[in-house]
């Protein structure tokens, strides 16, 4: 059957306005040593461009870079072979396997008096056009040929001189928040209003593993600070208090934002600042084109859990030749969820027709009027809770009882009161189960927070912002001494069924920024009054 979506009732369009606030700030050249605050000018668009040729190998304009090693010229992707490997962060070399790689400082290259390498290999200063040559043709100032280990690259004319005008600056241009005994990584939660409890609890459980690393000698030697902002009364105000924190506090990653409610106006800081950001409270992802690749989501938010619950049913036979219909409470984060079943319903070609009722305002006898039209199986119900039951009982009046589908987290005891008609057809998701916790994850948690009298509210809260912080770490760890942002977001995307112990494995990738996608399907007994695991873990496609 051919997918089809419509819309019924669409009544006005809302927005929010996002109020840029980049700060501008002066700086001075710190001392080109790693234990000082690197707090220098920021990096110009062709810089920034030749740093990602430099440390990743790949070009921001999309074009190809192509290495070629040795006297077979193999040739490989820049990826493969990118110059931060062999030459390291700061351009000093890493000697690895017999290989000494050069100093390829700009102050290094372009020493008056020339090089003499250990080889007995002598050339003059570099300049530009030699350092060009050097990376293409693979000679030196001299003429002489560079080592068969040094590969010799393809790329466009603009990326090379990109990359040479970065080269200029490296060795000088280490990522704020990195010391040479301190990492410094921020965060922005609640301090005020009914949220406040949960923030606290949040930065508890933070400070308390970071505080636990550290004692292990922290991150080679370096110990983890966290910094915490508030969030403020409107995103515009949350979004200032963010940049302050990445631009006046000088952090080099976050963890456990709290973006929920604002994703719109606050997802957008972390790509424009470069800056990474691991497991953001929200239970709305933000996954649109082009993807923001410095974001690391846990798990899936309402969206993607709707599309598990739907590719479930479908899968299990439910909608047969049946459609579904969408009925949802007129707003911005219902209108993300309704997206998201609107791609799935697409994949599964499942005929979907979708409804909107704005506060106050539902009729629900009129709804269902219109519902039995097209005789669809479920209805995914996004509204209150009181409203989703005013509806059931509207439908059971006619003796009309299709399958009722509920958001993740929309769910509780009140919905036992049901009519009876709706026994066994009422489903929500879950993004984790119990059998996601093993044994040596619940110890170490349990462990931490007895350690450091950790709050018993709030858990599910301290659990998300705990495995957060351990997969931080991870990457951190896995980065190894020679740490950027940039590295650290593509350590990321090199994890595969990363184990928390409190969640489900995540794994990342180029194009994926959701550890965990899919959610597991619970089932309302209304008998027994109890909920009931329906599935195993139910994972989506992007």
């Amino acid at each position: 059957m051919k997918s089809s979506f419509t819309q019924r009732r669409k009544v006005g369009k809302g927005a929010k306005a996002v109020i840029n606030l980049l700060c501008v700030f002066a700086s001075v050249f710190a001392p080109l040593h790693e234990s000082s605050i690197f707090a220098q000018t920021p990096l110009t668009p062709q810089e920034s461009r030749g740093k990602e040729i430099y440390l990743l190998g790949t070009s921001k304009s999309g074009k190809d870079i192509l290495a070629y090693i040795g006297d077979s010229s193999l040739e490989v992707p820049g990826s493969s072979m990118a110059c931060a490997n062999c030459h390291g962060m700061a351009g000093q070399g890493k000697p690895e396997g017999g290989i000494d790689p050069s100093n390829i400082t700009w102050e290094a290259l372009t020493k008056p008096y020339g090089v003499t390498h250990s080889s007995g290999r002598k050339h003059p200063a570099y300049t530009a056009r030699a350092l060009e040559l050097a990376i293409t043709r693979g000679v030196d100032p001299a003429g002489n040929k560079l080592l068969n280990a040094m590969p010799r690259y393809q790329m466009s004319k603009e990326d090379l001189a990109d990359l040479v005008i970065y080269l200029k600056r490296l060795g000088t241009d280490l990522d704020p928040g990195i010391r040479e005994n301190q990492i410094s990584i921020g965060t922005t939660l609640p301090a005020s209003g009914p949220l406040a409890e949960m923030g606290q609890a949040v930065k508890d459980v933070v400070n308390a593993y970071f505080a636990e690393v550290n004692l292990q000698g922290g991150i080679y030697n370096r110990r983890l600070e966290l910094k915490v902002g508030e969030t403020g009364n409107t995103a515009a105000a949350t979004r200032a208090n963010i940049e302050h924190l990445i631009n006046d506090e000088r952090v080099f990653a976050m963890t456990s934002a709290f973006l929920a409610g604002s994703e719109r106006e606050l997802v957008p800081v972390f790509a424009e600042l470069e800056v990474p950001l691991v497991g953001p409270m929200t239970l709305n992802p933000q996954l649109g084109t082009p993807l923001n690749r410095q974001i690391f989501y846990l798990l899936s938010g309402n969206a993607g859990q709707a599309q598990a619950l739907i590719s479930f049913l479908k899968k299990r036979g439910d909608f047969k030749d049946r459609g579904l219909a969408v009925m949802y409470y007129r707003g911005e984060l219902y209108a993300g969820i309704v997206e998201g079943i609107r791609k799935q319903s697409e994949r599964e070609s499942l005929k979907t027709t979708v409804y909107e009722y704005t506060g106050g305002n539902l009729d629900a006898a009129d709804y269902i009027r219109q519902m039995r039209r097209d005789e669809p199986a479920a209805v995914f119900f996004m509204g209150s809770l009181q409203e989703t039951l005013a509806f059931m009982t509207e439908a059971a009046k006619v003796n009309w009882f299709p399958e009722i589908l509920l958001q993740s987290g929309a769910v509780s005891g009140v919905i036992f009161d049901a009519p009876a008609g709706f026994q066994g057809k009422i489903f929500f998701t879950a993004p984790t189960s119990p059998e996601d916790q093993t044994a040596d994850g619940l110890n170490e948690f349990r462990a931490l927070a007895e350690k450091y009298k950790l709050p018993e509210k709030h858990l599910a809260a301290q659990i998300t912002a705990y495995s957060s912080a351990k997969v931080l770490v991870e990457a951190l760890k896995r980065v190894g001494k020679d740490l950027s942002r940039d590295k650290l977001v593509q350590t990321l995307e090199g994890f595969y069924e990363f184990p928390t112990g409190l969640t489900p494995p995540l794994t990342y990738g180029p194009n994926r920024r959701v550890g965990a996608m899919g959610a597991y399907v619970v089932g309302v007994d209304l008998k027994e009054k109890k909920f009931t695991r329906m599935s195993g873990w139910v994972g989506i496609e992007k």
